[in-house]
C-alpha cells in the first residue's frame, strides 16, 4: 500500500502536461544573469497524431520565437522557424542541439525556483490546440537532464540540425 501511495504521489507531481492527444514533459529553462534579456526553454512533446508546433507565447517576455540550430560550413547557426513537425507517436525533444524555444525581451532575470508559464500553439489536422505548460527555472549552472540528451534515435532531419525523435 505504501508503494502504491508513493507511486501515485510521484505521478501527481510529475512535470508532464496532457492536452487531449498531446503530452508535454520536462519543460525547463536556466536562470538568467543580470542584464541578460533572452532565455531558452527545453521540453519534449509527443502527439498521438501528426501535428505541428506553430508558435508559443509567455507573459514572461516581449517576444517568443522558435529556433533551429544547424551546422553550416563548420559553423553553428541559429535561425527562426515558423513551425516544428511533431510526427504521430514520436517524442520530439526541443533543446540547444536543434529546435528550441526562445524567450526574447525578458524584463527581469529568471530566477532559480521560479515557474515560467508558456502556451504552446499546436496544429492537429485542421484544429488549433492550445497547451498550457509551466517550465521550471533551474540554476544558471544547470545542464540538461540526461533523458533530454540520450536515449534518442536520430532520423535524417535530426542529423541535419533538427531534433531527436524517438
Amino acid at each position: 500500500m505504501k508503494k502504491l501511495c508513493l507511486l501515485l504521489g510521484a505521478m501527481l507531481l510529475s512535470s508532464g502536461v496532457y492536452a487531449g492527444d498531446i503530452q508535454v514533459e520536462g519543460a525547463w529553462s536556466r536562470a538568467t544573469a543580470q542584464g541578460q534579456d533572452t532565455a531558452m526553454v527545453d521540453l519534449a512533446i509527443t502527439s498521438a497524431k501528426d501535428a505541428r508546433l506553430v508558435g508559443f507565447s509567455s507573459p514572461a517576455c516581449k517576444t517568443a520565437q522558435m529556433h533551429s540550430m544547424t551546422h553550416d560550413s563548420g559553423m553553428m547557426k541559429m535561425r527562426e522557424v515558423q513551425s516544428i513537425e511533431l510526427p504521430a507517436g514520436r517524442r520530439v525533444v526541443l533543446n540547444e542541439r536543434g529546435y528550441h524555444l526562445m524567450l526574447i525581451g525578458l524584463p527581469s532575470p529568471l530566477k532559480a525556483g521560479d515557474s515560467l508559464p508558456l502556451m504552446l500553439n499546436i496544429k492537429v489536422g485542421g484544429k488549433d490546440v492550445k497547451v498550457d505548460v509551466v517550465a521550471e527555472v533551474k540554476p544558471l549552472t544547470e545542464s540538461a537532464p540526461e533523458h533530454m540528451h540520450h536515449m534518442h534515435h536520430w532520423d535524417r532531419h535530426s542529423r541535419e540540425g533538427g531534433n531527436p525523435v524517438v
